[in-house]
């Protein structure tokens, strides 16, 4: 299919050598970008669509590099909207357990319709709950992506270590280390595409290191490098994790996971807050990766992430939203907005940009997952691009479009397209029907909390 976005506002490169493009074109055909120009040099055609983009900004989509889709069904619940990271969690594991299929996929369902609306096109998700009412969540999640339309990385979680063992979460949403990698396996083997475009990608990822046990987070290391995928865990989130890890393990996080083999490029780990100086260095130097999530680590009071100390040491940066039940949204545009704006906190509002925020919020994500062919507007690259309308109220008077859509916003977008598909037309879903959709899924959730 072959499509012509023409008369934008602003095309936002956020490139380096050139920020942006004025009353711009962009080109597709067959999911793929093949034209970027100037005004009055748009191609002749034919097209099968023709998109105006008057009065709009068009961005890449945004890339969402941590989630926990199923927590859709559980935000600002009574007893963990006031908790901190580890009282938060056992107050929500029993909720969870009570999860079956149909709600897992709702659950997906609403937090990607969410992500769609607010921008963007790629989400990854952490699914490590296990019980036995859902014996195949991270299959229905995948169903959920294909069936709405989004780029999806499922990363196949896991916790082995209940409170019998000292771990936190209970004995029924736990699995034994040799169900779980041989279920790693045949996720990676049936679900992951490495080809360039792929919609369907899978990663390997035990949930923390409070969950699983030192034997498992080295032989999914092996694992996830015998199949030539990434790794994905939470990391440094809280003080309490830094002092389970140096209580149970003698060391602190980031020595504890470079023994059990995860150092590396192919590695992106969750929060990353709690890093001494020389550990950032050491993330640095082998390109690790960190999913910044600063509206979930403000609502559980974890702590700011040291994002510029990390980029500067060579640590690669993407945004996260985290799970609905510790930010209550799945929105991108306001996590990116909230990024740039605790990071201006923390650094002073000369230091960080929004244009540096937004390639977070793009081009950064897309490294993270250990893509190149996503996240931003160039030739060549998949056509999963963002139109935002300046119209609204919150926007009259802005006179820097790019820097609007985090100063301004956050709002919906306009039309979003994924690998060329128009998924959100006049910021509608194509895909699902929304209101069903929502009616299924707040049954589950009064269903669960019963």
């Amino acid at each position: 299919m072959k499509i012509l976005i023409r008369n934008s506002h602003t095309i936002a490169l956020l490139d380096l050598s050139k920020r942006e493009i004025r009353g711009g074109w962009i080109s597709v055909t067959d999911g793929v970008i093949d034209g970027v120009g100037e005004p009055g040099q748009e191609p002749e055609g034919p097209f099968e669509e023709i998109l105006d983009a008057s009065g709009m900004a068009v961005l890449p989509g945004f890339v969402n590099t941590h989630h926990h889709l199923f927590q859709t069904l559980t935000r600002a619940l009574p007893g963990a909207t006031d908790a901190e990271l580890f009282d938060w969690l056992t107050t929500l594991y029993p909720i969870w357990e009570k999860i079956n299929r149909d709600g897992v996929k709702s659950a997906a369902l609403t937090g990607m319709a969410e992500l769609l609306l607010s921008g963007c096109t790629t989400t990854s998700d952490h699914h490590y709950l296990f019980s036995r009412n859902c014996a195949d969540p991270i299959d229905a999640t995948i169903e959920a992506a294909k069936e709405i339309g989004i780029r999806f990385h499922a990363t196949r979680g896991s916790m082995c270590l209940s409170e019998k063992d000292g771990g936190l979460p209970p004995d029924t949403v736990v699995q034994d280390e040799k169900t779980i990698l041989a279920d790693s396996r045949r996720t990676v083997e049936e679900h992951h595409d490495p080809s360039p475009g792929a919609m369907i990608r899978v990663a390997l990822a035990p949930c923390s290191p409070f969950s699983v046990t030192r034997s498992l987070m080295k032989e999914t290391a092996d694992l996830a490098r015998s199949l030539d995928v990434h790794l994905h865990t939470h990391l440094a989130e809280t003080k309490d994790e830094e002092d389970y890890c140096i209580k149970h393990f003698g060391k602190r996080p980031l020595d504890y996971l470079d023994e059990v083999g995860w150092l590396g490029d192919s590695t992106w780990l969750a929060h990353g807050i709690h890093f001494e100086k020389a550990e950032i260095s050491r993330l640095g130097s082998v390109c690790c990766g960190i999913a910044h999530c600063p509206q979930s680590n403000m609502r559980l009071a974890s702590g700011i992430a040291p994002t510029l100390d990390l980029i500067r040491a060579g640590v690669r940066l993407g945004l996260g939203v985290d799970g609905s039940a510790s930010n209550d949204n799945s929105s991108l545009s306001a996590e990116a907005r909230q990024a740039l704006l605790l990071g201006r906190l923390k650094y002073g509002a000369a230091s960080l940009t929004v244009d540096e925020v937004l390639r977070w919020a793009t081009r950064g994500g897309a490294s993270l997952l250990g893509r190149d062919d996503i996240g931003r507007i160039e030739r060549g690259a998949r056509a999963d691009l963002a139109l935002f309308p300046l119209d609204d109220i919150a926007f009259s008077g802005a006179g820097d479009a790019i820097a609007a859509i985090l100063l301004c916003g956050p709002l919906r977008v306009h039309t979003l397209l994924v690998e060329g598909r128009i998924v959100v037309r006049e910021g509608r879903l194509e895909t699902i029907d929304l209101g069903r959709l929502l009616e299924a899924h707040r049954a589950e959730a009064r269903r669960i909390r019963e």
